[in-house]
């Protein structure tokens, strides 16, 4: 008895030092609005989706790059002293060439157009000089400045590599949009089940040391019977087994806590946070809610409205529509039409002709001079070409383009297809969150009755036995229904918060209710 005695004594001071242990660690009140706030600040999956939206973004950005002018410039210098094997060479007697040097340069502007064609404004200038003796001036200064309009009759018309950028880049936008909301709704929904499953955890831990604290009471209350007198030596071997048996479970209870506690710090902190890692979590929120009926109906159509994998889904089927439209179109023959003005330009110094030549001529005024005469004859517009036309092209064939868009259509129905399943998924997963709140609310109904008897009936055996009406093994049998039916209310009340929590995930609505608005910047809470 004596050993017996010593072996319990050592276990409550055990189990002392470690509750001690437990309290003195530093406690961090939570409630549930504070952990989500943190899970959003700390949650990698959300800074990664953050990170892909804002991609998409700077991809979009881009695409819309390719209708920015394009500037382009050049300057080059020629020096050229090539013979010709002819009289009329021009070079100057004795030699067998003549010389030319020219030095040019130019700019040009060319702009894509959302119509698929294009324009393009050009200007350039040279300087030649020659001892060439079939020139009329040298120096001579050319200008030309004109501009060019191409459009796609055909192929291009309707998209081109420039739109189908753009629209893909759009789509993608959308769907990382899409997938950031449904990275922060599950990440919230993890949480909030996370949390519940600690307040169900530490709630079950109370019941577990209230549980060892009414053994070791009914063992004292036998001790004293046996040492008085009023029962037998083995009466005390019940109650010295069922309290060693719930400290077992209490043990257990404590582990499963601590293990619910390090699964929501790793939802809500960051690996800096080490303050808050060390500290206890206390939730502060109470899981009694009043009770609520879910509208079938209204939840479907609000899933389908409203889910994030939705979005997703219709973006990807909008990228490969797209997709495939350029696909069909790289089929149809090419055909552009085009239209280009130009003015010409031409002044400089007239050389000295051959009195005795039977060539002779007049050079008009306005093309004798520098640089600025030229320019003043191109502006006059006294020299011009305008041209207009079509150009066609017919791929013999076409198997590539064929096969592409063959292809390219196959995708966009298997993303419909896909979009089917996850409509289909979704209302299977409204159906399943609607019946588990139902089922858990009658489940707490049941469970607040059930603990409630229990109650009156563990009271009553123990006023019975302190009558000496009844037993250890019945005393401790309700002692074991009360606790049984506390934990079931507490794993009902829990149960509920958790299924109120995935009807809102299934039905889009959980970031809505949590006053939470997805940006590409960290999402922030909405005021009430």
């Amino acid at each position: 008895m004596k050993q017996i005695a010593a072996v319990i004594m050592l276990v409550i001071l055990a189990t002392r030092a470690s509750a001690s242990t437990l309290s003195n660690a530093f406690e961090r009140q939570l409630s549930l609005e504070e952990a989500i706030a943190m899970s959003l600040e700390h949650n990698e999956g959300i800074v990664i989706q953050r990170e892909t939206l804002a991609a998409a973004e700077a991809a979009e950005l881009g695409a819309h790059g390719a209708y920015d002018p394009d500037l382009g410039a050049y300057a080059d210098y020629n020096h050229t002293q090539t013979p010709v094997n002819s009289p009329l060479s021009g070079a100057p007697a004795g030699r067998a060439a003549p010389t030319y040097e020219a030095g040019t340069g130019g700019v040009s502007v060319r702009q894509l157009l959302p119509t698929g064609g294009s324009v393009a404004v050009r200007m350039d200038a040279s300087r030649q000089t020659t001892d060439g003796t079939f020139v009329l001036l040298s120096p001579a200064y050319q200008t030309r400045a004109g501009i060019e309009f191409r459009q796609p009759l055909l192929r291009g018309r309707s998209i081109d590599s420039a739109r189908l950028g753009l629209r893909v880049s759009a789509a993608f936008r959308a769907q990382s949009n899409a997938s950031l909301r449904r990275q922060v709704t599950d990440t919230v929904a993890l949480v909030e089940q996370a949390y519940w499953s600690l307040v169900s955890a530490l709630r079950t831990m109370v019941v577990r040391q209230e549980a060892v604290e009414w053994a070791q009471q009914q063992l004292e209350e036998t001790r004293a019977r046996v040492d008085g007198g009023a029962a037998p030596k083995n009466e005390i071997s019940q109650p010295t087994a069922e309290l060693e048996r719930r400290r077992g479970e209490l043990f257990a209870s404590r582990e499963d806590a601590s293990r619910a506690e390090n699964a929501l710090k790793r939802l809500i902190l960051g690996a800096e946070d080490t303050g808050m890692w060390a500290s206890r979590l206390v939730p502060a929120d109470d899981p009694q809610v009043e009770m609520a009926r879910v509208d079938v109906e209204d939840a479907l159509a609000r899933a389908l409205a409203q889910r994030p994998e939705v979005d997703e889904s219709k973006s990807e089927i909008e990228r490969r529509r797209i997709e495939a439209t350029f696909a069909q179109d790289t089929i149809k023959p090419g055909l552009d039409a085009y239209v280009s003005y130009d003015r010409f330009g031409l002044a400089g110094s007239v050389v000295d002709q051959d009195p005795n030549s039977q060539f002779q001529v007049t050079i008009p005024h306005w093309i004798r001079g520098g640089l600025g005469s030229s320019l003043d004859t191109l502006h006059d517009g006294r020299y011009d070409d305008t041209r207009a036309g079509v150009v066609l092209s017919i791929p013999i064939g076409n198997r590539f383009a064929k096969g592409a868009a063959g292809v390219a259509k196959s995708a966009e129905r298997q993303a419909q297809a896909g979009l089917s399943g996850l409509q289909k998924q979704i209302m299977a997963e409204v159906l399943d969150a609607t019946a588990a709140v139902d089922t858990a609310a009658q489940r707490v109904e049941a469970a607040r009755a059930a603990r409630e008897a229990a109650d009156v009936q563990w009271t009553s055996e123990r006023d019975r036995y302190g009558v000496g009406l009844s037993t250890n093994f019945l005393v401790l049998t309700r002692q074991n229904d009360l606790s049984r039916a506390r934990l079931d209310e507490i794993t009902a009340l829990t149960d509920y918060r958790k299924a109120r929590t995935e009807i809102a995930r299934a039905t889009g609505a959980l970031l809505d209710e949590r006053h939470i608005k997805v940006e590409s910047t960290p999402p922030t809470r909405e005021e009430n």
